[in-house]
């Protein structure tokens, strides 16, 4: 039987919110020794150390930041980049610098970070597994999510080209996960404004996604023996379908 991921170094980018926490708990469960990122929200990051993860502040659209971050790893085995910027255009005259920002925050940090970490997998000769996030807006056409979902399926190619470029006797796995309307980090506030309200009314899902079910999918990737690479997997109770 696999041993999991017992004293395997994963890192949690982005990964002090909703989602990067019920990972992290499932995690450290297991064994796994994690450095979690944080941009800004400091007081949120620190909670997580009760779990024994290590904090690490760091902004991934900035070079030096990520190779700090990585530098945190002495056998880095699993990448898990939770980072994005919901990209919402409210004032018009704001589009471009909305579109540059999403652009940086949803598609190259998180594509620069998954690359270098193979890299230095690479490099060193460690297997491992990274999982990169997206959005079912990246898979369903969503009016009024341009700025946002572009980016976030640019980010599922790269995904594939990656796990192609590290594919064979490296050992390195690529894969991607799509959340749908999930209770925990960027559609919290709008389930709760009732945005997402329909969806159930009409039997289209039979509830709001949770937390630990993305967790879990997380955990489906990072599984050492796993044979599964350059992937999406969409995570939303079947409403894109």
């Amino acid at each position: 039987m696999p041993e999991g991921l017992k004293d395997l170094e994963v890192i949690l980018a982005g990964g002090s919110g909703g989602l990067g926490a019920a990972t992290a708990e499932l995690l450290a469960a297991e064994g796994a020794q994690l450095i979690v990122s944080f941009r800004s929200n400091a007081a949120r990051a620190a909670r997580l150390q009760a779990l024994g993860a290590r904090i690490v502040q760091a902004d991934l659209t900035a070079s030096e930041d990520r190779r700090r971050l990585l530098d945190e790893a002495e056998r880095l085995y699993g990448l898990v980049v939770f980072a994005g910027d919901p990209a919402r255009v409210a004032d018009p005259e704001r589009a471009e610098e909305v579109w540059r920002r999403s652009l940086e925050v949803n598609l190259l940090g998180p594509v620069l970070l998954a690359r270098e970490a193979a890299q230095r997998m690479k490099a060193r000769g460690t297997p491992g597994a990274i999982v990169l996030f997206s959005t079912m807006q990246a898979v369903g056409l969503f009016p009024g999510s341009l700025a946002y979902a572009a980016p976030k399926a640019a980010l599922l190619h790269a995904a594939r080209l990656l796990a192609k470029e590290f594919r064979g006797p490296c050992g390195i796995r690529v894969n991607a996960i799509a959340p749908g309307v999930i209770a925990a980090g960027m559609a919290e506030a709008s389930i709760a404004a009732g945005k997402y309200d329909r969806y159930i009314e009409e039997g289209v899902i039979a509830r709001f996604g949770r937390a630990p079910d993305i967790a879990r999918a997380v955990r489906f990737f990072l599984e050492p023996d796993n044979y599964v690479t350059g992937q999406l997997l969409v995570v939303d109770g079947g409403l894109t379908l």
